[in-house]
Formats: structure tokens, C-alpha cells, sequence
């Protein structure tokens, strides 16, 4: 990553349907030290597989604010106010900018942007749940096939049950994006990231999310399928940081329209 000198930047970064923040560990390296990657986790997941699950998309973002707004809070104790950003992927892209709103409004202080990855708007999503009668067969099948599960976890029986009830779990607040968050408006920058082969988050229907923006919106196209960003992080990680400092060049396969 190109070198910059000023403060770094902590990212917070939100996983897609079925997944953790553990998604995101691989990139703690790659940020530094210029962005500081911050995974965060629904209760009841993860780093917060202890505390009782949030039902709904509104407990949800409350939930996962809480600790990005501490966070930030403390960070801020330590000197000046801390220069954020969020990110989040498919699922998390919605749940994210809601965060991102909420946090803004309990700390006074903005993210420089939010990037939203392999999404489309909550208003281009039909509502109510999408997975009641798949079976679980055809799912561990669908999400294989999508590339953004390791292997391994589709093919342990204990592991593979928890992530179908995760993914479950996240369609049903999925279904609630249609009308809960069609009048999400923020007031900072948007960075859109669509991938030109995404067959669920075409190009044409993520760059739509600029309408949940009054400010500037970046639209940056990468090769590669749904979970591009997501399996590149090198090059999403660059993309953020030109973001954040502007100037720095476009990652090789990328390009702003």
C-alpha cells in the first residue's frame, strides 16, 4: 500500500449474511498502519457469541453500534477526535450505513465515508424472508458455489449447521431492508465497490445506493464475482485508503466511473 503520513484510520468493517467478524483478521496486517481494521460482530456471533442474539434490524443496528460508538469514544479520550470509515459486504453493506447513521448521530462526529460492497439498495430488494423453503442441502449448495465460505466449514456437520442457522438468521432481517431502511439518508460520502461479474449486485443496480446520500458518491468497478472484495482485500484496502487520502491511484483491475 502507498505511504501516507497522516493519522490512521480505523475501519470498521461489517461481514456478509452467514459470517464474523473473522472474515476480516486477514486484513488487520494488510491495513496497518495506516488503517486499523476493526471487525464487528452481531450479538451472539463471535467476539460476542456469549450475549443474546438481536431480532430485527433496527435492535441489530442498535446492537452493533455499541461497540463502535465505545470504541470511538475511547479513542477519542486519548486525543483528537479519531478518523473513521466503514465497510461492509453484501448483507453488511446495508446493516453497515445504518450503523454508520447511528454512530454518527451518539458520537457527533461523521465517518469520512462509508464503502459498500456486491450490494443493491434496500429498495431494488424484495421484501420478507428469501430462504424459508430452501433446504438446507440446496443452501450449503448455493453458498459453495458462491465462493465466500471456506471449504472447510461447509464440510463439517457441527460447523455447516451453525452457519445455515446464520444465514437464516440474517435472511429474515434481510427481509425487513425493503422497508426499514428504504428511508436510510446519510449525510457523508458513499464508495460504492460492484464487481462486473456479480450476478446478485450488478454494477448498474449498487451504483443506486447514491440516492441514500446528499454528498459525493465514488463508484469503482473490480473484475470478479460476488465476493471480489472480499477475496482481494489488498486491493479493496487500497481503494479505501485512496478514499482517505486522496491521490494515492487506483488498485491494478479497478476503475472509478
Amino acid at each position: 500500500m502507498p505511504y501516507v503520513s497522516s493519522s490512521p484510520v480505523r475501519l470498521y468493517c461489517f461481514p456478509h449474511a452467514g459470517a464474523t467478524s473473522l472474515v476480516y483478521r486477514g486484513w488487520q496486517p494488510l491495513g496497518e498502519p495506516h488503517l486499523l481494521v476493526r471487525g464487528v460482530d452481531a450479538p451472539g456471533r463471535g467476539t460476542r457469541r456469549q450475549e443474546r442474539r438481536a431480532v430485527g434490524f433496527r435492535a441489530l443496528v442498535r446492537a452493533m453500534a455499541e461497540p463502535v460508538v465505545a470504541d470511538l469514544l475511547a479513542e477519542g479520550e486519548r486525543g483528537p477526535g479519531p478518523r473513521w470509515v466503514t465497510f461492509g459486504h453484501s448483507f453488511g453493506s446495508t446493516t453497515s450505513l445504518a450503523v454508520a447513521a447511528e454512530v454518527a448521530r451518539q458520537v457527533g462526529v461523521a465517518p469520512e465515508r462509508a464503502v459498500l460492497s456486491g450490494a443493491v439498495p434496500p429498495g431494488l430488494q424484495r421484501p420478507g424472508p428469501l430462504l424459508d423453503d430452501v433446504p438446507d442441502e440446496q443452501l450449503l449448495a448455493r453458498t459453495a458455489d458462491d465462493g465466500g465460505t471456506p471449504s472447510a466449514v461447509l464440510a463439517d456437520p457441527t460447523m455447516s449447521r451453525i452457519l445455515l442457522r446464520m444465514l437464516r438468521e440474517d435472511d429474515a432481517v434481510r427481509g425487513e431492508f425493503a422497508q426499514q431502511a428504504s428511508g436510510l439518508r446519510v449525510d457523508f460520502p458513499l464508495t460504492l465497490i460492484a464487481a462486473r461479474e456479480d450476478a446478485y449486485a450488478p454494477p448498474e443496480k449498487v451504483w443506486q445506493w447514491s440516492a441514500h446520500s446528499s454528498a459525493p458518491t465514488r463508484r469503482v468497478e473490480i473484475d470478479g464475482g460476488h465476493f471480489a472484495a472480499v477475496r482481494c482485500p489488498k486491493e479493496t484496502l487500497t481503494t479505501i485508503l485512496d478514499d482517505t487520502e486522496p491521490g494515492e491511484g487506483y488498485p491494478h483491475g479497478a476503475r472509478q466511473v
